[in-house]
């Protein structure tokens, strides 16, 4: 790598895989390195930034901090980044190559139905070659997800609804995705390490194997814990090489020419409550994922009594919360949930949660 040239990392992985997870540890890792974070997820809620924004960057080092725009992190606006690239990638990059020497690293995390090529692709514009490399692609996926056959816990039946109607012949199926998102990758961080036994370890190692060259490493990680030095200084100049990989989409992702968006046809809403019982709130959640098909449930929750906030995340028909933060003094105590799926309406959530308030 040039010496001038600041190193970016890309985060890329499916819906709930943990790729927050992985990035909040690394910046609480960060020990004085100066990073620049843009953040950019698909939903009107933007959960994930909201997460990394609160993270307690000087738990470890007092000189840990994230390059600061209005809100201290950049955020892209709305739709995936391989989709929005040429309106507004572009701009953030060239504010953060004009702060240049205030930055020792970029971090990117892209939504969960990005691809990650056309990112890429985009540090061969002159502009940001000059400036920019990418250190490396990380892709982090679900392992027990992988382990049982599903690249996502409702794979199967994406896929069934997929063939099912022709008009999405162009809308890929999470396979495509992953072996887009594999194809691109430097390193594969394998999530939720706990969870797995040396069978399923086995079994996730097989899928990866096939679809990524052997130089390619995996990790295998739980709760998001990885040293830094695993994720950073690998040097790959990813984007050197970039065209040469192979995707699904490469028709759909020519530059100037317009496209299909990869998750046009996932649909999402916001519900906001007040403080909520949790048991009743889980029940019904519960309920719902049985009930529609929902990739994703997650949120902020605000529970009776309770000073701290709850973050809740569904993946599947996993339900996982723990507490974040204390609510602060002048924040109205409100629930705040974001669901990601499919063949819903907004009003069958609105009724089914109508019990949970308090």
């Amino acid at each position: 790598m040039q010496l001038d040239k600041i190193p970016a990392t890309i985060v890329t992985g499916f819906l709930g895989s943990g790729k927050t997870t992985l990035l909040s540890n690394v910046l609480k890792q960060a020990a004085g390195k100066r990073i620049a974070v843009i953040v950019n997820e698909f939903g009107e809620l933007d959960i994930d930034a909201d997460l990394l924004r609160n993270c307690p960057l000087d738990c470890e080092d007092e000189a840990a901090q994230v390059v600061e725009s209005d809100d201290g992190i950049y955020e892209l606006a709305n739709g995936c980044i391989c989709c929005t690239v040429e309106e507004e990638f572009l701009p953030v990059m060239q504010q953060l190559v004009a702060r240049k020497d205030d930055i020792d690293h970029i971090l990117i995390e892209t939504s969960g139905l990005a691809l990650p090529k056309p990112l890429v692709q985009a540090f061969n514009w002159p502009e940001i070659k000059q400036h920019c490399t990418v250190d490396a692609v990380i892709t982090v996926i679900d392992g027990p997800a992988v382990a049982a056959g599903r690249f996502a816990d409702d794979e199967h039946k994406v896929q069934a609804q997929r063939l099912a109607d022709d008009s999405l012949d162009h809308d890929p199926s999470l396979q495509e995705l992953l072996d887009d998102q594999l194809s691109a990758a430097d390193l594969v961080m394998v999530s939720k390490n706990d969870l797995l036994d040396e069978a399923q370890r086995a079994q996730v190692e097989k899928v990866v194997s096939g679809r990524v060259p052997d130089a390619v490493k995996t990790s295998y990680i739980s709760n998001g814990e990885v040293a830094l030095d695993m994720l950073m200084g690998i040097d790959a100049a990813s984007e050197e090489r970039i065209e040469h990989v192979h995707t699904h989409h490469d028709h759909h992702h020519d530059h100037g020419e317009h496209h299909e968006h990869a998750h046009d046809h996932f649909e999402q809403c916001v519900i906001k409550l007040g403080e909520v019982d949790g048991a009743k709130l889980q029940a019904a959640l519960a309920g719902l994922i049985a009930k529609y098909e929902l990739y994703r449930v997650k949120g902020f929750v605000a529970l009776p009594g309770k000073p701290m906030r709850q973050v809740l995340q569904g993946v599947g028909e996993r339900l996982e919360t723990h507490f974040d933060r204390l609510w602060a003094e002048n924040e109205a105590r409100q629930t705040k949930l974001v669901f990601i799926g499919k063949g819903f309406h907004k009003a069958d959530l609105d009724a089914a949660l109508q019990g949970v308030g308090v």
